[in-house]
């Protein structure tokens, strides 16, 4: 009867000592919404900076900068179209942006908001991003209605990415045989 006695106590001190460590773990990681407000500028289709702190909207892709896209046989400049249709929505005071986690570049990944709702959310529903995982139904809907990137034939932003990494990889093969680096 002792001995039960004391694995029972032993038991519950263990349990205790464990949600302990669950419950300061849990806190460590619920870090603070960085947040940010003010009149942005739009470093391109996904990606903000105010007051020297660089950001990029969460749950989104949009166009590289110089990334053309075609809409009705034509060539369009989609990556700057991105970047000026984001800059519309971020430019008044009322702008806000918070987030707590950063991506690879160190930029703050951020969800804004204004007077007319979730910027992210605009953004691919006007058709100017993607969305990458957090827009899905912003993005049926904009698809269906053949609105921005939508209205024609593009590359995924990521896609561009990755070319012009896989083109820079290979100029830097070609030059290091050449010079024999």
């Amino acid at each position: 009867m002792a001995r039960l006695l004391v694995l029972t106590r032993d038991g519950a001190t263990a349990l205790a000592f464990l949600a302990l460590v669950a419950l300061i773990a849990a806190k460590l990681n619920d870090r603070p919404d960085i947040r940010h407000r003010g009149a942005f500028h739009a470093a391109d289709g996904d990606s903000l900076v105010l007051n020297g702190e660089r950001m990029r909207l969460d749950g989104i892709d949009a166009p590289e900068l110089s990334q053309t896209c075609e809409r009705a046989g034509q060539d369009w400049a989609c990556g700057r179209q991105a970047q000026y249709t984001l800059q519309q929505l971020v430019s008044d005071n009322s702008t806000q942006c918070g987030g707590n986690e950063r991506d690879r570049y160190d930029r703050l990944l951020v969800t804004c908001r204004n007077d007319a709702g979730n910027i992210n959310a605009r953004m691919v529903a006007s058709g100017m991003a993607v969305s990458y995982g957090s827009y899905r139904q912003e993005e049926g809907q904009a698809r269906a209605q053949k609105l921005g990137l939508w209205a024609g034939r593009f590359d995924m932003p990521r896609d561009v990415r990755d070319q012009a990494r896989h083109e820079s990889s290979g100029l830097q093969r070609l030059i290091g045989e050449w010079t024999g680096w």
